[in-house]
């Protein structure tokens, strides 16, 4: 079968083009100008972007465990993996380009491969589409990669459970849903001619870190290199799950993707009869610093002393030095801002340098020279900072920062879309989305700087009465944000606050009362008066304000948190809930379902929404949805499949949206469908450094 790169429909091998959505099954589509491409081509023909789409292969001549990576001195390869070759009989995988191979107890290729079919999909994809109902049988498999030896036990997903795989796939499955981004996808596993071989997510073409690292032209201030070397300790013990601690102690397997974070191009597994410890990943992180030009901060230098002196052995012990020293540079660099800012500091900067007075609690010492320009006084102060900080940054408080740094949107991306449902005769659903975006891009990276608001609303009330009331919502709100929030300029850093939950709440009951006076005015009563739900979000850079009434409602997934509601309906076997009735009791109602609040029925007096606030510290996707997606817990079962590719950057947001539309429309179909989706990716907040 053919699947589908658009809508995901499986259409039969013959098919030229997808028989739901027309999409062409013969040609790629290039990411840049919307070109078509053939298979056999990696760049566009038009212009120049890469199109195809290409797999890292590994192939290894014995099933042993091989650790080294590509060496920079050549080794001829086989004739039969050579360049413009293929790697497999069906001649799928076409070699593009070969590198070093390595010399241990068996011989490692690594090889660079282009899909020639890129819409069928692999073995283990199709598993992976097919699994519905888990085993509870576990796999084990041996070091020749058949199942049922118990020489080693891996724990592979059940999906796994009744086919061979290498040995060397093990670790893949084992932590493909523990590490997601950090590692990459495993694609396909085979083995022929006695030789293991496996087919990765391409990330040859990704920065190294060392490569940022050491790079003059670029600044990376230490928050971002601190924070490298957290994601490290956080991935360290996943990895110490599969014996595989060592893929993080090879240089050139640390990769930077496209949204500044951490990831491995590869698993390597740890030397026989050796066990990596902390001491092993303090001895890198000292050649980081040594190879390069960037300065180990006091509290830094005294944590690898103590890595190396054997005083810091645990992951936990290692993150809370780690988070307090972040927390610290932190501080001190916003303490340093304020005071560049304030009067006093200006009085200090041009005042006889023998009687200089700094504001209380300065983090500078001493005085300032009356002709030292700003900048150099700046960097005089930030060499401050770093003596202040060489206390280790221990605190007695429990209170520790869920996230190493604070952070700052560094990318944001939305798409809407409603359907009128398969019962239905027409939609009253209704969504406006109104942005504002200011975007910075320098040598240190982009920011952008947001003002976006989103609303969603459910009408009721019948023909020409639900689409007006949801409209009628939409449209109050859109103008009242408009003038009271999103209608002044950016200031030059971007920064602004978020409208004051009282402002959210006017904002609402001015939506509330629209729709009261139309039904008022038309002297409606009873199931004739029209309504809705509301749901909005309204995003100011990194953080987020909501606001809702009614049963639509607001999910938020994140990788380390997962899928989680944010708002609680407001309908009766909820209410019954919070006055704490079993759950199963109040959901046995027959009234369990009824709105409690609705915009447009009652005035004011009965219309209290929620508000509530947060902050993005991690990528995050957010999705607004009417009950026509949430009913029967549809996000929460095809979760997998729906909602978690929806965070990464490779995905299309508008097509992720609509397929959701369709799953809705599959499983439910009984309502109108509504749905807004908002990807924002985050990076440390780099401001005060700058």
């Amino acid at each position: 079968m053919l699947v589908c790169p658009n809508c995901q429909f499986e259409n039969p091998n013959t098919n030229k083009f997808c028989q739901e959505c027309g999409t062409s099954l013969t040609h790629n589509t290039c990411p840049q100008c919307g070109s078509l491409v053939p298979f056999d081509l990696v760049n566009c023909q038009m212009c120049g972007a890469i199109a195809g789409v290409t797999w890292w292969a590994i192939v290894t001549d014995q099933s042993e465990p091989l650790i080294k990576s590509p060496s920079s001195n050549p080794v001829s390869i086989p004739l039969s993996l050579e360049p413009d070759g293929f790697l497999d009989p069906q001649q799928r995988y076409r070699i593009l380009a070969t590198f070093p191979a390595v010399e241990s107890a068996g011989t490692v290729r690594y090889l660079r491969v282009l899909d020639c079919q890129p819409f069928q999909p692999s073995l283990l994809e199709v598993m992976v589409r097919e699994k519905s109902e888990p085993s509870t049988l576990e796999p084990s498999i041996s070091q020749s990669g058949n199942v049922g030896d118990s020489t080693t036990e891996p724990q592979f997903p059940s999906f796994v459970s009744s086919v061979t795989f290498p040995a060397i796939a093990s670790p893949y499955l084992t932590l493909q849903d523990k590490c997601n981004q950090a590692l990459p996808v495993l694609h396909e596993a085979w083995q022929q001619n006695g030789q293991q071989i496996l087919l990765l997510e391409d990330r040859s073409l990704y920065p190294r870190l060392t490569e940022l690292w050491s790079n003059d032209e670029l600044i990376i201030p230490q928050l971002q290199l601190l924070h490298w070397l957290y994601e490290m300790v956080e991935l360290w013990s996943q990895l110490e799950l599969v014996n595989s601690q060592q893929s993080l102690l090879e240089p050139s397997n640390l990769r930077v993707n496209e949204d500044q974070a951490l990831c491995l191009q590869q698993i390597y597994p740890n030397p026989p009869d050796h066990v990596p410890t902390l001491y092993h990943l303090g001895r890198l992180w000292q050649i980081l610093y040594a190879q390069s030009e960037q300065t180990q901060l006091g509290a830094i230098s005294q944590l690898l002393a103590d890595l190396e002196a054997g005083h810091l052995t645990a992951i936990p012990d290692l993150k809370f030095r780690m988070e307090a020293i972040a927390d610290d540079l932190h501080a001190a660099h916003v303490e340093f801002d304020q005071m560049l800012d304030s009067d006093d500091l200006d009085s200090a900067l041009n005042s006889d340098p023998g009687t200089t007075d700094l504001p209380s609690g300065s983090p500078m010492n001493g005085s300032a020279d009356v002709s030292t320009p700003i900048d150099s006084t700046r960097l005089e102060v930030q060499n401050e900072i770093a003596t202040l900080l060489e206390d280790d940054g221990e605190s007695e408080g429990d209170d520790l920062p869920t996230v190493v740094l604070p952070m700052q949107l560094f990318s944001l991306e939305d798409a809407g879309r409603t359907d009128i449902g398969r019962q239905r005769d027409h939609n009253e659903d209704y969504f406006g989305i109104e942005t504002q975006m200011s975007r910075l891009e320098s040598p240190s990276g982009k920011t952008v700087h947001v003002r976006n608001l989103y609303i969603l609303c459910d009408g009721m009330g019948g023909h020409a009465g639900g689409e007006v009331a949801s409209a009628l919502a939409v449209d109050t709100l859109r103008r009242y944000f408009k003038e009271t929030w999103q209608g002044s300029p950016f200031s030059e850093n971007g920064i602004g606050k978020l409208p004051s939950s009282e402002s959210l709440n006017e904002a609402v009951q001015l939506a509330n009362k629209a729709i009261y006076d139309v039904n008022q005015q038309n002297a409606r009563s009873g199931s004739g008066r029209m309504g809705t739900t509301l749901v909005t979000v309204l995003i100011q850079d990194a953080e987020v304000a909501v606001a809702h009434v009614g049963d639509s409602r607001l999910y938020r997934y994140t990788r380390k948190r997962g899928l989680e509601q944010i708002t609680v309906d407001h309908e009766v076997g909820q209410r019954e809930i919070q006055r704490g009735v079993d759950p199963d009791i109040a959901y046995a109602r027959p009234d369990a379902y009824q709105l409690t609040q609705a915009l447009g029925p009652r005035d004011e007096n009965f219309v209290k929404p929620d508000v509530q606030y947060f902050e993005l510290n991690e990528d995050t996707l957010l999705l607004l949805c009417s009950d026509g997606l949430s009913d029967n817990d549809l996000l929460e079962t095809h979760l997998k499949t729906h909602i978690e590719p929806l965070l990464s950057s490779q995905t299309n947001l508008d097509q992720g949206v609509g397929q959701l539309i369709d799953l809705a429309n599959q499983y439910n179909g009984h309502d109108n469908i509504t749905a807004i989706a908002i990807r924002a990716k985050v990076r440390p907040n780099l401001d005060h450094l700058r």
